[in-house]
């Protein structure tokens, strides 16, 4: 694509079309632009027109959309082509960042993020001028300028937040330190004078507080890993600085909202996550600072309202608190019975308060309220805080403590029983307490670990939580239900499995309820219930218990789904899915109206996949109903192809790239289910998987390998007879994948069926191109895991075409390259494969090299036999060995970039592992002994004779004892 006022305009337009509500005319400009953008210059007129053109809703879509392209195509994946030339890299690098500076703040941010993607794959090596480029802007006295450098830094330097300790780390770190860290403090002390010249000036404030915010964080990011020695020596300026812009207070920048945070808020709340930080990690040199910074943190708190908009800071402050008195050389500070008793009153008890606008949060927005309770993203808000500084006091004075709460607990119960209809958020506030009390240890899979015995916890759920959730009506105090539900969900390793069993159909009755929290709360609760363990490894609550409930279980959850707010609700899907898996054949006569409920579900889903997890569990229960159906009656297969089929055609053919991963295990479950020939509707599918856009994206790939060997296993002869003109697009298909270093062991599987099932005269003409192919992929890159699976395929092409024909292909393709494979591939390598069935077919292919293949006994080879016949006895005896040579670092399949859907393998469409060999043997030691035997008595003497000479000891003990065990001997 030329730079040129044509392609502009063509590109101003598309852009338009994509913002367009109608998808007729939106879908094409998307898919157009995405045919483009592998074209040279494509960036860069993206670039062009966010800084040239004007009208501004085109800047900000061109940002937008070139944020997103570097996103998904500036990474370089090895084996894949490089998506962006060399030249265009070049001149984005070069024009970025002062295009980010000089652009409105709207698109600043676009390009500073487009410009830390490249950053975390360029910088430093590739990218060196990109710091002084950056530090040399902060001369310019230009706010504007200096926000976008420090935005972009900010988004740079975050990862090393999170980043493990490694000397690349470390040394990027430095680099960065050596150039950034003294004109950032310089920057820092500069904007503190600025702000008490321009104290009564609000607009000049805003500017310099956004500022001093950033600035914060960046401090936060340099100083995560490790205390640098510059911060050490000029810790004094950052603290009293610090100190003092917590204890300001400016009318100025005080803001009237009471839900957003103004800068005044965010800039205190970072400083109290960089006093949190000083004071865990690097405690001995904050120690001179750390009682003016409890002081004027303390102060905050007991000041602060309870205004949503101090959340965050509330609750960085309250976490400063939690991790300073949980710090053995602190514990002085708080050791006060009066102190202990302070904490109690006035910060922990008001933040844990049910306010306003978490009643409001629960009734409006049930899922972000489910997200922070439940799953624990609650990371910022004041409950939770309150909750860790409970915890954090009661490492040192769990008896005090307790002791206190207790009170408030007793006495909040108290106002409650008063007058319920108004006082019952004294009763949320008295659960969440003991919650918090009693909670010392705990984890999404298994609840709480630990608790405090202090707190007895059955006796406050038979008096306190049962009542409420035996109440005659669901829908009354759903905050207390919600409670009480959560409650059962915490502690279910303590409270005693009888009163589980009376808690469950308590639960069932809760998925009517109206309240989205509510009834996705029982739903949760049930599905965590069924999972836990009792003796023996088995569930604890049995699918016996469960029998009298299953009828109102089934169709409660499936009618939670017509809910108003919950038609995908994943914790009730999630939850289906748990029940038919505890349940298993106890729900076979429901399946008709569950199968039905669920196809519909999916036909009214896949118009517009939004819930990834929510999806993953219908097709997981969609696998269930199969499995368990089929298990009981193998026949019933045909009634779920009935059901399923239809809507699958769909999914296929609208392209609901979300779906297609799961359709094709679920096929793959289906036909590994019939017991005879290919049915035809399969058949008709067959052509279509072969297509090479099926094959392009990643996700795709696990389950498409897994139904075209399903068709191999059931239909090879169908395929031979009836599609022999679709073989060479499925060697193509396993060639792609050969090529991929990712792909590769996925190409095996599908050349193992090939060859395993397919009637040898179908593929013939092919083979000698298969191992022409497998040589130049192990000539250009050899990798660990590429040999094991040349090995197995190897060893299983022996035990399908004969020893013989092994030998006979490699040294067509090339004279004694049998004998090489054997020296550099076989001896040396083989103790690298894993795996049960892998390990019998490398074991049952060596013993037919080595006893039934004549040109190892009688030429050039023959000095390969023993060395083969070692290398087979460690393959049974010595450890396996896993090492991976240092220059390969595999890519993770998840790892390529950009937007695509990830492969998700469903656990209960699970495939059996598959044994070629079979029954045909069954103890590969003994088969060796029996081999051995047999090709001894075909030649006499020569056997022992070669034993003798160069088997090594311990390798000749371990053969005496095969020999035994198969009662035979060498003649």
């Amino acid at each position: 694509m030329e730079l040129s006022d044509a392609n502009l305009q063509t590109l101003t337009e598309y852009l338009k079309k994509t913002l367009d509500p109608d998808p007729a005319i939106r879908r094409p400009a998307e898919k157009f632009l995405e045919s483009v953008e592998g074209s040279q210059n494509y960036p860069l007129l993206l670039l062009t027109l966010l800084e040239k053109s004007q009208e501004n809703v085109i800047k900000v879509c061109a940002s937008v959309t070139f944020k997103n392209y570097i996103k998904r195509n500036w990474r370089i994946v090895e084996d894949e082509p490089n998506k962006i030339c060399e030249s265009d890299r070049i001149a984005i690098k070069a024009n970025i960042v002062p295009l980010m500076l000089s652009s409105p703040e709207q698109i600043q941010k676009q390009l500073s993020d487009a410009i830390s993607i490249i950053g975390r794959e360029d910088f430093p090596q590739k990218w060196p001028d990109l710091l002084t480029e950056m530090v040399n802007r902060f001369q310019s006295g230009d706010f504007h300028v200096i926000n976008g450098v420090l935005r972009t830094a900010h988004s740079l330097f975050k990862r090393y937040r999170h980043e493990f300790k490694s000397n690349e780390l470390w040394t990027e770190i430095k680099l960065v330190l050596d150039a950034f860290a003294l004109p950032l403090t310089n920057l820092f002390k500069a904007t503190i004078e600025l702000c008490s010249t321009h104290a009564n000036d609000a607009s000049a404030l805003k500017v310099l507080f956004s500022s001093l915010i950033l600035i914060a964080k960046l401090f936060y990011s340099l100083n995560f890993q490790d205390l640098p020695e510059f911060f050490e020596d000029n810790m004094e300026t950052w603290m009293t600085n610090f100190h003092s812009l917590l204890t300001l207070d400016n009318k100025l920048l005080q803001t009237d909202d009471e839900e957003e945070a103004g800068l005044l808020e965010l800039l205190k709340s970072q400083i109290c996550d960089n006093a949190a930080l000083y004071a865990q990690k690097y405690d001995e040199e904050f120690q001179p600072y750390l009682p003016r910074f409890v002081t004027a943190i303390w102060n905050l708190l007991v000041t602060t309202g309870q205004e949503v908009k101090y959340d965050l800071l509330v609750s960085n402050a309250i976490q400063f608190l939690a991790s300073v008195c949980e710090r053995p050389h602190y514990k002085h500070l708080f050791e006060d019975q009066n102190t202990l008793t302070s904490i109690c009153e006035k910060v922990i008890v008001p933040n844990m308060e049910f306010r306003a606008a978490d009643e409001e949060a629960f009734e409006d927005n049930s899922e972000e309220y489910i997200r922070r309770d439940l799953e624990g993203s609650d990371i910022d808000t004041r409950r939770r805080a309150a909750c860790d500084l409970v915890r954090g006091l009661c490492k040192f004075f769990e008896g005090p403590v307790t002791g206190i709460f207790s009170g408030y607990v007793n006495s909040m119960l108290q106002e409650y029983v008063k007058n319920p209809s108004v006082n019952w958020k004294h009763k949320d506030a008295a659960i969440y307490l003991v919650t918090s009390l009693a909670s010392k240890a705990q984890t999404q899979k298994h609840g709480i670990t630990q608790a405090n015995e202090l707190v007895n916890l059955t006796e406050f759920f038979v008096n306190h939580i049962q009542p409420d959730l035996k109440s005659a009506s669901v829908n009354e105090f759903p905050v207390l239900k919600a409670d009480g539900i959560k409650y059962i969900m915490i502690f279910r390793n303590q409270v005693p499995k009888e009163q589980l069993l009376v808690s469950i159909p308590l639960l069932i009755n809760h998925l009517q309820a109206e309240s989205i929290v509510v009834h996705t709360y029982a739903a949760h609760a049930l599905e965590r219930l069924f999972t836990m363990r009792g003796t023996n490894n088995t569930t604890l609550i049995t699918a016996a218990e469960m029998a009298p409930f299953i009828e109102v279980l089934l169709t409660n959850l499936f009618k939670a789904l017509t809910l108003p707010g919950s038609s995908e609700n994943e914790y009730i899907m999630k939850a289906i899915m748990r029940s038919f898996s505890l349940l298993q054949e106890s729900i076979i006569p429901y399946i008709p109206s569950v199968i039905t409920q669920l196809t519909q579900k999916l036909l009214a889903v896949s118009k517009n996949p939004s819930k990834p997890h929510f999806n993953h569990y219908m097709f997981e229960s969609i696998c269930l109903s199969i499995r368990i159906t089929c298990k009981a009656n193998p026949d019933a297969v045909g009634s779920f192809e009935e059901a399923l089929f239809m809507v699958f055609t769909e999914i296929l053919q609208n392209d609901v790239q979300e779906f297609i991963p799961y359709v094709f295990q679920v096929m793959s479950l289906l036909l590994e289910m019939h017991k005879n020939e290919i049915p035809s509707s399969y058949m008709a599918l067959f052509p279509h998987l072969l297509q090479p856009v099926l094959w392009e994206r990643t996700g795709n790939i696990p389950p498409l390998v897994r139904l075209l060997q399903a068709y191999l296993e059931r239909g090879a002869n169908t395929i031979a007879s009836a599609a022999a003109d679709k073989i060479p697009g499925l060697l193509g298909v396993f060639q792609k994948l050969i090529a991929s270093k990712a792909n590769d062991h996925q190409g095996f599987y599908l050349l193992n069926s090939i060859i395993e099932h397919m009637p040898p005269a179908s593929v013939d003409q092919y083979r000698k191109q298969i191992f022409i192919l497998l040589f130049q992929r192990l000539q250009n890159s050899k990798t660990t895991k590429f040999i094991k699976s040349f090995l197995v395929f190897i060893n299983l092409y022996c035990i399908k075409y004969g020893a013989l024909a092994l030998q006979e292909i490699f040294d067509s393709i090339q004279p004694k390259m049998f004998g090489m494979v054997l020296e550099k591939i076989v001896i040396p390598e083989i103790q690298k494969v894993s795996g049960q069935v892998e390990k019998k077919i490398c074991a049952v292919g060596i013993t037919k090299i080595l006893t039934e293949c004549p040109p190892m006994m009688d030429t050039e080879y023959t000095k390969l036999w023993t060395p083969l016949l070692q290398a087979l006895i460690g393959l049974f005896e010595l450890p396996e060995d896993d090492t991976i040579p240092d220059e390969e670092h595999f890519i993770d399949i998840e790892d390529t970039p950009g937007y695509q859907t990830a492969f998700s393998q469903l656990a209960f469409a699970g495939k059996k592992e598959h044994d070629p060999v079979g029954q045909m043997v069954n103890n590969p030691r003994i088969h060796l002994a029996q081999s051995l035997h047999k090709l001894s008595t075909a030649c006499p003497g020569r056997v022992p004779s070669m034993l003798s000479t160069s088997l090594n000891a311990e390798a000749l003990q371990y053969l005496q004892g095969y020999l035994q065990a198969a009662s035979v001997t060498l003649l």
